[in-house]
């Protein structure tokens, strides 16, 4: 991609070149009262659109006739495309744009998303040719090419504002992209390529590496590491080393070589992640025992150069949020500091809830902990959630041990009433699967248990139980891909060479698939319905008789559940139940528990939604079982919706 000089040229090199005067808006979104209301829709950006489609309803719903890539049909275009070609398309970069998301606004908005998270849009490293994800930044000011521009992204988040939306970026503070090279030393952890070559493996011991130079627009270590000189390097700009200037003193990066063991610490602190070159934000002081002491964190001009840019966004695009990248691997201190001083910056725009959602892997407690100590509203990476979640709709987790996720007293030695669903961001499917290790694969991937016909069920599961709701894209059309790298879970909605189901040249913005209609259907009523995004949640028990004594949780038998599997959501005296069938292939009944205190007076249950319209519409009565139940009936791999 040729890259406009006049354009770069008009941009800041240093942060110190911000006018934050003329840069500030006389008015700013406010944010949203509550982030559990909202539906989130993650997207790659370089996967999504390219603007080219034909046939899809634009932001006004009306179809459109110019554009050149027809929409995908099943019949004449899956599974078409040689396996091997296909394949290798998935790891370079394919087109997406922040125009041609800009275009797909109207898709979103009626599908009930009310903010998208968007993969990092920051210029990447130009060598690199496989950084479509975004995550390798060379500069922190500005856009990637192959997306647009600054302005492309302003107009994004106003149209996107203008239909509901709003708009959180994926930022990374951990690391910049692969910027230096480090000394070839044949004495250190020395490697031999296939062709006898011998080179250099440069990963952590606690050492720093002696580092050659940053690297120019085609990779090469041949400009001295530093501070850049105009006058001996002025080529430098746009596309060489590290911008903005901040970043290019050297003590910025800790040089200590790639992370070899994921857990130990301080490697996963200090290390590069894979090539991605590690900041250094600061340090902790430490006890006799040679513990972190929190409180007493020293901060860098790394960080706080971070900080600026960061706030630059915000000011420059009115952005509502930022998903925060690897922060297992930066220190907490950092993390907390990072989040207070944007978190007050927000707020001077009018943005009183801007939304900081941190990837934090390693479970539930690993994730509490680390909200307490740092600030940030909501955790994303909890890796029990999206295992749970997927597979209690596959009929093998236990139940309990997905709904337990939610309740937090053990953690906070509080009563069994205290939550904290607002605090976690829940999927089951993402961009890269890390609990899965090399065995990747979206959730209709899962051929061995038929993943398509327990779909309508998790999605359910994931709109309407507790936590902030992400659907990430292309699950609404039903993408299924698998295999042994992160590129089969990132397939193109807009086709081009790696379009999903190994199809190329077919678009996927298709308003009338079924799982399409299921999500639009479930996240209007969960608008509707307070108890749906801030209620209360019981896991409720089922029996088949409804006689005394035969009811209780739905539970494994012989490692697997083939059952309704019910709960309520409870919000001001109003109780919304809900129910999925982890059987694809049989409805299921049973008779369900419900509050008695809510419903004293007996009465009926409407069904407000189901997987079968002929259900939606249709009473159940309330009788005096087990205090109170209703009879419900779950089609099969379905969901029910009553109230």
């Amino acid at each position: 991609m040729t890259i406009d000089q006049t354009t770069h040229d008009q941009l800041e090199r240093s942060l110190q070149e911000i006018d934050w005067a003329a840069l500030r808006r006389p008015q700013y979104l406010p944010s949203p009262a509550a982030w559990e209301d909202q539906v989130l829709y993650f997207l790659m950006l370089d996967r999504f659109s390219d603007g080219r489609e034909q046939g899809f309803r634009d932001n006004d719903g009306i179809i459109g006739a110019t554009g050149s890539t027809p929409p995908f049909r099943f019949t004449q275009n899956a599974y078409t495309a040689d396996r091997s070609t296909w394949a290798d398309a998935g790891d370079e970069w394919l087109g997406g744009t922040l125009k041609g998301l800009e275009s797909k606004i109207g898709y979103l908005s009626r599908l009930g998303a009310t903010a998208i998270w968007i993969s990092p849009v920051f210029k990447q490293v130009a060598s690199d040719s496989h950084s479509y994800h975004g995550y390798g930044i060379q500069n922190f000011l500005d856009i990637d090419p192959h997306f647009g521009t600054r302005q492309d992204l302003i107009d994004l988040v106003n149209t996107a504002h203008a239909n509901g939306i709003r708009v959180i970026l994926d930022i990374i503070l951990n690391h910049s992209g692969n910027v230096f090279g480090y000394q070839f030393n044949p004495d250190r952890y020395p490697v031999r390529d296939e062709h006898g070559k011998v080179t250099m493996d440069p990963r952590w011991d606690g050492n720093s590496y002696p580092v050659e130079g940053w690297r120019n627009a085609f990779g090469q270590t041949n400009i001295p590491f530093g501070p850049i000189n105009p006058a001996t390097h002025g080529n430098a700009w746009p596309n060489d080393a590290v911008w903005p200037v901040e970043f290019q003193d050297a003590a910025t990066f800790t040089a200590k070589g790639r992370i070899n063991s994921w857990d130990n610490d301080p490697e996963f602190l200090e290390g590069d992640f894979v090539t991605l070159k590690d900041i250094h934000h600061g340090d902790h002081e430490r006890d006799a025992q040679n513990r972190r002491i929190i409180d007493a964190f020293h901060y860098t001009p790394a960080l706080t150069a971070l900080c600026d840019v960061f706030k630059f966004w915000i000011a420059l695009a009115d952005v509502d949020g930022f998903r925060i990248d690897t922060v297992k691997h930066m220190e907490p201190g950092a993390t907390r500091y990072f989040a207070a001083v944007i978190k007050e910056f927000a707020q001077s725009l009018g943005k009183e809830n801007f939304f900081l959602v941190g990837e934090i892997t390693g479970g539930r407690d690993n994730a509490y902990n680390m909200l307490e100590l740092t600030g940030l509203d909501a955790a994303l990476g909890i890796d029990d959630i999206p295992d749970r979640m997927d597979y209690l709709a596959k009929g093998w987790r236990e139940p309990v041990d997905y709904f337990n996720l939610f309740r937090n007293s053990a953690l906070v030695n509080k009563s069994s009433h205290v939550w904290f669903g607002k605090h976690v961001v829940t999927l089951f499917d993402d961009h890269d699967q890390v609990r899965k290790g090399n065995n990747k694969g979206r959730f209709c991937g899962d051929w061995i248990n038929n993943g398509y016909a327990h779909l309508k069920a998790v999605l359910g599961l994931n709109l309407t139980s507790m936590g902030i709701p992400c659907i990430y894209y292309g699950t609404e059309q039903a993408f299924d891909g698998t295999g042994d790298n992160d590129r089969y879970l990132r397939e193109c909605m807009f086709g081009g060479a790696f379009g999903s189901l190994q199809s190329v040249g077919r678009h996927f913005f298709d308003e009338n698939h079924e799982i399409y209609r299921c999500i639009a259907e479930i996240t209007a009523l969960r608008k509707q319905h307070l108890a749906l995004r801030r209620g209360r949640q019981y896991l409720r028990e089922i029996s088949a008789s409804g006689e005394s004594g035969s009811f209780g949780v739905p539970h494994l038998i012989g490692g697997q559940i083939r059952s309704v599997v019910p709960w309520s959501r409870l919000f001001d005296n109003q109780e919304v139940l809900l129910a999925i069938n982890t059987d694809a292939y049989g409805s299921r009944a049973a008779w369900v528990t419900i509050d008695a205190s809510v419903h004293a007076k007996m009465g009926v249950l409407a069904c407000l939604y189901s997987t079968d319209p002929a259900q939606i519409g249709t009473v159940t009565p309330i009788e005096a079982r087990n205090g109170r139940a209703v009879h419900i009936e779950v089609p099969a791999g379905g969901f029910v919706i009553y109230g």
